[in-house]
């Protein structure tokens, strides 16, 4: 595939001459994002060669087919989640960057994404504008956050008070999505490959951390704090 393109801007990345094609997976459930994603980076970025997938189990197939210099991954895919895939694919290709992109809000989800090993996050809403230097950060070795999200990380690392589900652990963090989503405890057990106990177990250690009794309590929260689409 020859993604070059004759109209692009003096604002395009041009390695040097002889550089050898980059090997891109855009993985969005929406054929608007994945092909005006295309047709951005085609114009702006040279010796790229980008592929699609739009479920998780495309994603898993897809890097299992071959390697990618890097995964730009939505937050919100058809099946497991985005931070499900995260981790599949940190434990399954180490080596291959993960970039996420998503609308949901940073200060819920990018930090988390990052402690389980995103090599950054990006906003849709502004991503147009940053996706460019962002893979250009990732593909230096580096990690990619925004302004904003730098701001938070330095609150944080200042002591700022962090919300409760803050200290929720990755599959604790699944299990309450699930439970706001409406699902039952037989239903997360099984999507998830758990026994209903374990579930159970940390259902029970969800409403310790957040000092909710309730499924209705924990909707809530989850609600409020926007931790569900």
């Amino acid at each position: 595939m020859n993604p070059h393109s004759s109209n692009r801007g003096p604002d395009s990345s041009t390695p040097p001459a002889g550089s050898p094609s980059r090997h891109l997976l855009v993985a969005d459930d929406h054929d608007i994002v994945r092909h005006g994603l295309r047709l951005l980076l085609q114009q702006k970025l040279v010796n790229l060669e980008i592929e699609e997938a739009r479920s998780g189990e495309e994603v898993l197939q897809q890097c299992r087919r071959r390697s990618w210099d890097l995964v730009l991954l939505d937050l919100t895919m058809p099946g497991r989640s985005g931070l499900e895939l995260l981790s599949d694919l940190r434990r399954e290709f180490p080596g291959t960057p993960v970039l996420i992109m998503s609308a949901s809000p940073e200060e819920e989800f990018a930090l988390r994404a990052l402690r389980e090993g995103a090599s950054g996050y990006l906003d849709k809403r502004t991503m147009a504008a940053e996706v460019v230097v962002a893979l250009e950060r990732v593909w230096s070795g580096g990690r990619y956050v925004s302004a904003r999200l730098a701001s938070a990380l330095a609150d944080q690392l200042g002591g700022a008070a962090r919300p409760l589900h803050a200290a929720l652990s990755a599959r604790e963090f699944q299990v309450l999505r699930r439970i706001a989503a409406g699902h039952t405890i037989k239903e997360i057990a099984a999507d998830l490959g758990l026994s209903d106990k374990t579930v159970g177990t940390y259902r029970t250690r969800i409403s310790e951390k957040l000092k909710l009794g309730t499924n209705v309590e924990l909707t809530r929260y989850a609600l409020q704090h926007r931790l569900v689409e």
